[in-house]
Parts: structure tokens; C-alpha cells; sequence
């Protein structure tokens, strides 16, 4: 296990190198002078050749992406991320103060996800042929089809503006007012959790059904076990591998719903933060944005890899 863990962590260290150099070098790609990125057109027109050239050097725009890279990479290693172009602050204070208002967000649209969608598939298996399983398939395929940007202007629409029984933008956090938080959350959670929700289901629809055709389970059913024990403790824990997963890898899609659902909500959240450092040309922001997500997103897989050998005591990490 412990040497598992050792190649799984330097892989997950080549891969977030991998991830940031090439975030690196696209935005060093976009047309345009780097240096319009730090200084307004007016500025390069002021001053001197000699200046410009004393500014590309200051700020390393003189050196090869290579160079620039390591230079990046050290910087950051010393908890220098550099200074914000759009905002003006430093940028590991505004991922720190954007970040948590995403993984909140994020943690109740992954576990809303995962608790109705492996419920619904817990029903259309087991109730396979009926109309429960009609209803839950039904509704599964509906979620996936949904745009999640349309879905969250139509809820604001009905309960926002028609309705008027839930807030439709911004943010409160829960130490501050706990009730008016939870509110503010229920619309971009659905729409956040709606497209993994009927994943989920789906997956967990046809696994359950592989598993409870299984030997063992006949068995259990002979013996007289009641349908809770058999589904809970035998069926579902068997099934849950291809449904954890895909739940893993559904953590980014969750990183990439926020960016539209917090412009549609105006959560000002990592999404958005992403969003404005895009628009704004704010490389420096974008790359640690990307850093932090990037850890996040394989911190979570290898999680994933972990659990494997929970839920099944067969599974030997080599």
C-alpha cells in the first residue's frame, strides 16, 4: 500500500507539472505583446525603448518559456504567486478567499449528486421492469440532457422572480447567517448536481443489476435476509466501485460547472474569479487558479484509488 501511494503521488506530481506548464504556455500564446498585459498601451507609448526593455527584463519576458517556467515554478514553491494584473492584490489571497465559497458550493452539489442518483438507481434496479424503475430511468436520462445554464435561468424565473420564496444571486456564508446561506445555495446546487445525478443513477442502476444476479445474492435471498440487508450490505457495497469512479472523476465537472453557475448566480467564487482573469488577460491568476484546482481535482482521484480497497477487500494495490 505505502509503495502504491509513493508511485501515485510522484505521477500525481508529473501530471500537475504537466497541467501547469501547459496552462503556461497557451496564455504565453495568445497574440499580442506580454508586456500589454502589465502595461496600457499609453504607458509603452511614454516611455523609452531603454524602459520598455528594463521592464520586459524585471518582469522575465526576456528569457525563454522554459526559464520563465522555472522561474514561475520556484516563485511558487516559496509562496511568491505573484501580484493579481486585473484585481491588484496578491493572487494566493484571492484564491483563498474565493476558493472555499466554490468547495462549498461544490461539496453539497457532490453529495446532493451522489445521495439522489445512487438512491434512484437503488430503485430502478431493484424495482427493475416496474414503474418505479420507469420513473427513476426517466428522470436520470432528463438530468443528464439538461443544460445547466438554461436549467439555472429557468429556476430563477420560477422561484426567484414568479414565485419570489428563494434568493437567486450572491453569497452569505454559513457563520454568518446559516439559514439565508442554505437558501442562497438550493438553486445553483440543483443545477450543479443535476447532470451527475443522473450519471450517477444510471451507473448505479446497471451495476446493481450485474451484482444482484450474482450467486451470493441468491443465496441471501434464500436465506430468508430482508430486502434492506441484502441491497444495502451485500448488492450495493459490491456495485459501488464503477459509480465511485466516475463520482471522482465528476469533481472537475463540478470546477467547470461553477464558472457558469456562479456568473448566472453571481457567486463570487473561484468560477468567477477564473472568468475575470480570463477576460482581463490576468495570466498569474489564471495559472495559480489552475494550480489549485489541478491539486484538488488529483488529490480527489487518488482518494478514489484508495477506496477501491475499502469497498472491495479483494482489490491489492501493487
Amino acid at each position: 500500500m505505502t509503495t502504491y501511494l509513493i508511485r501515485r503521488l510522484i505521477q500525481a506530481v508529473f501530471i500537475l507539472l504537466l497541467l501547469t506548464f501547459i496552462v503556461f504556455g497557451v496564455i504565453r500564446l495568445v497574440p499580442g505583446d506580454p508586456l500589454l498585459f502589465f502595461l496600457n498601451a499609453s504607458d509603452i507609448e511614454s516611455l523609452s525603448p531603454e524602459a520598455l526593455d528594463a521592464a520586459r527584463h524585471e518582469l522575465r519576458l526576456d528569457r525563454n518559456i522554459i526559464v520563465q517556467y522555472g522561474l514561475w515554478l520556484g516563485d511558487v514553491f516559496q509562496g511568491e504567486w505573484g501580484q493579481s494584473l486585473h484585481f491588484k492584490a496578491d493572487v494566493l489571497l484571492l484564491i483563498s478567499q474565493r476558493m472555499p465559497i466554490t468547495i462549498h458550493l461544490g461539496i453539497f452539489a457532490f453529495l446532493c449528486s451522489a445521495v439522489f442518483g445512487i438512491g434512484l438507481g437503488i430503485i430502478a434496479a431493484v424495482r427493475r421492469g416496474r414503474w418505479e424503475d420507469t420513473a427513476a430511468t426517466l428522470v436520470a436520462n432528463t438530468a443528464i440532457t439538461i443544460p445547466i445554464f438554461w436549467l439555472g435561468i429557468i429556476l430563477i424565473l420560477i422561484f426567484g422572480v414568479h414565485l419570489k420564496i428563494l434568493p437567486i444571486a450572491g453569497y452569505v456564508s454559513p457563520f454568518e447567517d446559516f439559514w439565508l446561506s442554505t437558501k442562497k445555495l438550493i438553486l445553483p446546487v440543483i443545477c450543479l448536481m443535476i447532470g451527475s445525478m443522473g450519471s450517477n443513477a444510471r451507473l448505479t442502476r446497471t451495476s446493481m443489476l450485474e451484482v444482484i444476479r450474482q450467486d451470493y445474492i441468491r443465496t441471501a435471498w434464500s436465506k430468508g435476509l430482508r430486502e434492506r440487508a441484502i441491497i444495502i450490505k451485500h448488492a450495493l457495497k459490491n456495485s459501488l466501485i464503477p459509480v465511485v469512479t466516475v463520482m471522482g472523476l465528476q469533481v472537475r465537472f463540478i470546477f467547470g460547472g461553477a464558472v457558469l453557475i456562479e456568473q448566472v448566480f453571481a457567486i463570487p467564487g473561484m468560477g468567477r474569479l477564473l472568468v475575470d482573469a480570463t477576460f482581463g488577460s490576468d495570466y498569474l491568476l489564471v495559472q495559480g487558479a489552475v494550480l489549485v484546482i489541478g491539486i484538488i481535482v488529483v488529490l480527489t482521484n487518488l482518494l478514489v484509488d484508495i477506496s477501491y480497497g475499502w469497498l472491495d477487500p479483494r482489490v491489492r494495490y501493487g
